[in-house]
Order: structure tokens, then C-alpha cells, then sequence
């Protein structure tokens, strides 16, 4: 019997469901937009500030996963719990739950992948500096393609384990957020 993806180990999840980057694929942008409007539908009663496309695939022409990352910021005057159990009801899996941040997925399957898969990430207002790095790496190409290239080499090195591919990319991105939040101060 096939074991539930609840079940399984982190190491188990990695195997199944390894890092693997393709070219920029203009889809990316229309199954933001679909999840974008059913968030909105189905947490209109929630109190949702800003519902934002992040990740690499926000980013012009670059590869990445195909997964496409949302961030949802909500008031801070809000119990972020309350949201969270929302975004469960309509068919998105808690992934993790730190101070403030609660991350969910969907479109993991126990057969891997489905065609759409989604990373939703939820913040209060404000906890957002990958806005600013997705505006910067978009309004620089050259900065956007020398993250491609860090991320193309990470690939196979941390094929199946995604923290360690992460945190090898954190120094870059710090660096180019920092710069961001300079240059688009006040922006978000």
C-alpha cells in the first residue's frame, strides 16, 4: 500500500518530488492569474490586503521550478490562523508554520507533480521583501540572468534536497533584496 505524502519523510518528498528547473514558460503568468482570482473569491471574507505573484517565475525569462509562488498578506490587526484554516478548506496543504509566516502547496500528488502546482505563501502586510527582489531582478535582466545561472548550477548538486538548495541561494538574494529595498523604498 502506498504511503499518504502525510507519511512520508522529508527525505521521501525530496525523491518524489525533486528540484527541477525548466525554461521560463509564459503559462506561468496566466496560472498565477487563475489562483490569484480563486483566492479572492474564496477568501473574500478574510482580511486580505495584497495577493502577489513571487517566486522565480515572476521573474522574465529566467528558469525555475515550475511551481508557481503566491504570497498573501493579511492585516495585522487579523489572527493569521483564521486565514490559514481558510486557505486549508480550499484544497491547499500546510507545508510549514513559523512566527508569522504559514506556508501551504497544492498539486502534490502521490504520483509526483500535477500540471499545476502551487507554493502559497502567508504573511502579515509588510513581510514581503520578495516583492522587491522579483522588481529589481525584473527591472535588471543582468542581475536576473546571473541568478539563473547560480540556480542552474545549484540544480543537480541539491536535486533532492530543497533546503540545502535554498539556503545556497540566500546570500545572492539577501544582497540583491537589500538593494531593492533601497532603491524601492516605501514602494510596498
Amino acid at each position: 500500500m502506498e504511503k499518504e505524502l502525510s507519511e512520508m519523510s522529508l527525505e521521501e518528498l525530496w525523491e518524489l518530488f525533486p528540484i527541477f528547473l525548466v525554461a521560463h514558460r509564459d503559462k506561468w503568468k496566466r496560472y498565477y492569474d487563475e489562483i490569484e482570482i480563486f483566492l479572492k473569491s474564496r477568501l473574500s471574507e478574510c482580511p486580505v490586503v495584497r495577493i502577489s505573484h513571487i517566486g522565480s517565475t515572476a521573474i522574465a525569462g529566467i528558469w525555475a521550478k515550475d511551481i508557481v509562488d503566491v504570497l498573501i498578506e493579511v492585516s495585522w490587526d487579523s489572527d493569521i490562523e483564521d486565514t490559514a484554516k481558510a486557505i486549508e478548506m480550499n484544497g491547499f496543504v500546510r507545508m510549514a508554520t513559523e512566527a508569522n509566516r504559514i506556508s501551504f502547496n497544492r498539486g502534490y500528488t502521490k504520483g509526483g507533480f500535477a500540471e499545476k502546482v502551487y507554493h502559497v505563501h502567508l504573511r502579515y502586510i509588510g513581510d514581503n521583501d520578495e516583492l522587491y527582489f522579483r522588481d529589481y531582478l525584473n527591472a535588471y535582466p543582468q542581475i536576473a540572468k546571473e541568478y539563473e545561472t547560480m540556480k542552474l548550477q545549484l540544480w543537480k548538486q541539491f536535486e533532492h534536497n530543497r533546503d540545502a538548495y535554498t539556503n545556497a541561494k540566500t546570500e545572492f538574494v539577501r544582497k540583491w533584496t537589500f538593494e531593492a529595498k533601497k532603491l524601492y523604498a516605501g514602494r510596498y
